[in-house]
């Protein structure tokens, strides 16, 4: 016996049945109706699909130039593993993650060369001001924690970060549905129309930073986006003078993976944007390709400020180059029932009022 053929249909991917009445193809679960051209087009698209190809060939960083390490050491935090590089002029210092002290291990010797970095453009004093302007009118913030016994613990420190350019063309089906509703003497309707829809298009990817850091949070570094690619000059040991340089420990084929995620939501999420035209919009399936993709090292300037609180560690960053400044606060229990409280209090007193009116008129 020759096997069954069975047809999908596009919409909601019920199975087809011939309607001897309208010679079409019908959905008993949707009631949408295809002719043979339909399905055919349909399959042949199907054919065309194409899996994700997100690879990077290229290797970003060169070696170190001979004598450029001189005078650069390599500092080991015993509480969470942090390496950071600083001069041979810095002193005893605090590791910037956790507040831990540190020690020196050694020369710095070996890893990748940056290939470029950003200078600090806002000094320690921006940071401070920074740092205050964060703890403004955060009525629940403990007042101990606004006094500036913290403040002096802000530390420039140069982030590493991978760099990813690429060209991406992507595909992507989804379905999408139409609800259209309206009323009679006797009844209420509401018809739903339901639409396969096909978009694709191309993009242009520049920069896409990944910070190559596991003691930095990905959420906590990717919220001081952007930093402006005018500010980029190639990499010179000078330039680290009087700042700490973390050393990466998440490599640029480990940060592949978040550097492809990051840049498939940003181009499926312009390709939904084309569907505001329906009342709801689902996708099915979706692939990115990718090439001349290559990544670079870079250095860019965070200031960092790590605030011990209750037995708990907050961890603040400013953006070196622009002054964006987050991280998390601390909350005053207290206050924040009493502001709970007087809320609610509002809100009945408010409730009271209206019924009072109500009941009046």
């Amino acid at each position: 016996m020759g096997a069954i053929l069975e047809y999908k249909c596009p919409c909601c991917s019920g199975p087809l049945q011939f309607d001897t009445d309208a010679q079409k193809m019908k959905c008993p679960y949707c009631d949408n109706e295809f002719d043979a051209e339909t399905l055919k087009s349909n399959d042949d698209i199907l054919k065309e699909e194409k899996p994700d190809m997100m690879d990077w060939s290229s290797q970003p960083g060169n070696e170190w130039m001979q004598g450029e390490l001189e005078g650069q050491k390599v500092y080991l935090c015993n509480s969470c593993g942090g390496q950071i590089v600083c001069d041979d002029t810095t002193g005893a210092t605090d590791c910037p993650y956790c507040g831990s002290p540190v020690v020196m291990v050694g020369q710095f010797a070996g890893d990748k060369r940056p290939d470029i970095i950003i200078p600090f453009k806002l000094d320690k004093e921006a940071a401070k001001n920074g740092f205050k302007q964060h703890l403004c009118k955060k009525r629940l913030l403990p007042k101990a924690f606004r006094t500036d016994s913290y403040i002096d613990d802000i530390k420039g420190v140069y982030v590493p970060f991978w760099l990813y350019d690429a060209h991406a063309d992507a595909q992507a089906y989804f379905h999408g549905t139409k609800v259209k509703s309206w009323s009679d003497d006797k009844y209420n309707y509401t018809k739903t129309s339901h639409y396969r829809l096909y978009r694709n298009g191309s993009m242009d990817y520049e920069r896409v930073p990944v910070d190559g850091s596991s003691k930095m949070a990905d959420d906590l570094m990717e919220s001081l986006e952007p930093f402006t690619a005018d500010g980029e000059v190639a990499f010179q040991t000078a330039y680290l003078s009087g700042y700490i340089a973390d050393k990466y420990d998440v490599d640029s084929n480990e940060s592949n993976g978040r550097a492809n995620e990051r840049i498939k939501k940003s181009t499926l999420d312009r390709l939904t944007s084309t569907t505001t035209d329906f009342t709801s919009v689902t996708t099915e399936s979706s692939s990115v390709q990718l090439d001349n993709g290559t990544v670079k090292y870079a250095l860019y300037p965070v200031w960092l400020l790590t605030a011990k609180w209750n037995g708990d560690i907050y961890n603040f960053a400013m953006n070196g180059q622009t002054g964006k400044f987050v991280g998390n606060l601390p909350l005053d229990k207290g206050a924040y029932w009493r502001w709970t409280g007087l809320i609610a209090l509002i809100a009945t007193v408010a409730a009271l009022a209206v019924s009072a009116f109500v009941l009046l008129n």
